[in-house]
Formats: structure tokens, sequence, C-alpha cells
């Protein structure tokens, strides 16, 4: 499922226009974005839990020649998904 897709399903669920899911659907991903960005976590109960994790450098492989490269230290997004969520997937 593409956004374009979510927005359509959400839309018709909520019982409220596309313009206004996508609007909504905009503002929360770019507000996860940005907490998380930030160093917070949002933690959603029974979904998951959004947070920012530290990366350490560390020596990798390029995978064309094999050669030893040096990979810098960086920050990344990180999804943990919740207790419910896992249950729901399990169970299909």
């Amino acid at each position: 499922m593409n956004k374009t897709e979510l927005i359509e399903v959400l839309a018709e669920k909520a019982g409220t226009t596309k313009l206004l899911t996508e609007k909504v659907i905009n503002a929360y991903l770019e507000t996860v974005m940005d907490t998380v960005a930030k160093g917070d976590t949002v933690s959603l109960v029974g979904f998951g839990a959004f947070s920012k994790v530290h990366r350490n450098a560390r020596t990798g492989r390029n995978p064309a020649n094999g050669q030893t490269i040096q990979l810098p230290a960086t920050e990344l997004p990180k999804f943990v998904p919740g207790k419910v969520f896992k249950d729901k997937v399990k169970a299909q």
C-alpha cells in the first residue's frame, strides 16, 4: 500500500475527505520525524515506538571489490513494533 492508497482507505474509514485525511497524515509524519530528529521518542501504545539510535563508526567492505572502508558514526531512525501490532501480524 502506498500513501495515496492509505489516504483513500483512511478517508473512507473515518468518513472524511481525502484532502483532510492527507493533511492529517502529512502533519503526523512531519511531527514524528521532527520529534525523532530531536532525539525524543514517539510511542503509540500497542502500535510501536519511533526513536533515534546512534550507530558507532565501523569498518565495512566494498561489495564490488572487497576493499575495506571506514563507515562513519551516524544517527538513524528506529521503529520497534508494539505487542498488539506483532500479534496482529502473527495472526495473519
